[in-house]
């Protein structure tokens, strides 16, 4: 009988480690360690464009109003906070990709703007910011696109045989990717007529 159960037990432990029992809390923090890297990038940005706003003020007084909806929605972006508990919420993604989308609305609007004003661009305080917010855009579109393959790999460790078996026994739902929110996001944005 004692044979029978250390068997049985053996055969549980073979069976549990096969069913990806352990890969679902390394990926839980790989997508953890991903979303660390968005906010990481989206505070570089919110950090930079109070020093944006203090060159360029200067410059374009009459792009006042412009100025102020980024800080606006600066303030705004920065006010709603993930955390890796709530990576599974779609409304708080939502909720904080909307944000976000507004702010690079507002930038983009921004760029805009000093490209219609040649004496901005010009001075070399702004076009060192500029590139820096430029760089910074790419920073978090890559880690975005690393915060998704990530939950790619995650929600297919828990949702595939046999792993979703061990999935199901630590409670591990899917989580949900980052998605753009602005409207027609997927086309490119025309200057036609703004400049």
């Amino acid at each position: 009988m004692n044979v029978w159960r250390a068997f049985m037990l053996m055969w549980l432990a073979v069976s549990l480690a096969g069913c990806g029992i352990n890969n679902i809390p390394t990926y839980d923090e790989q997508v953890k360690a991903a979303w660390s890297q968005v906010q990481n990038q989206y505070q570089r940005r919110a950090d930079l464009i109070p020093n944006l706003v203090e060159t360029v003020k200067g410059y374009a007084r009459q792009e006042q109003d412009t100025l102020t909806a980024v800080t606006e929605a600066r303030a705004k972006a920065t006010s709603i906070q993930i955390t890796g508990d709530d990576l599974g919420d779609p409304a708080k993604m939502e909720q904080f990709s909307q944000a976000q989308s507004q702010l690079s609305a507002g930038l983009g609007r921004l760029m805009a703007s000093f490209e219609a004003y040649p004496n901005i661009t010009s001075n070399e305080n702004y076009r060192m910011l500029q590139s820096q917010l430029e760089g910074t855009e790419n920073r978090i579109a890559v880690s975005i696109r690393d915060y998704n393959a990530a939950v790619q790999d995650y929600n297919t460790e828990v949702r595939t045989f046999p792993s979703m078996i061990g999935a199901q026994l630590r409670g591990a739902d899917p989580l949900v990717p980052y998605k753009a929110t602005t409207p027609n996001a997927d086309v490119a944005p025309s200057l036609e007529g703004k400049l």
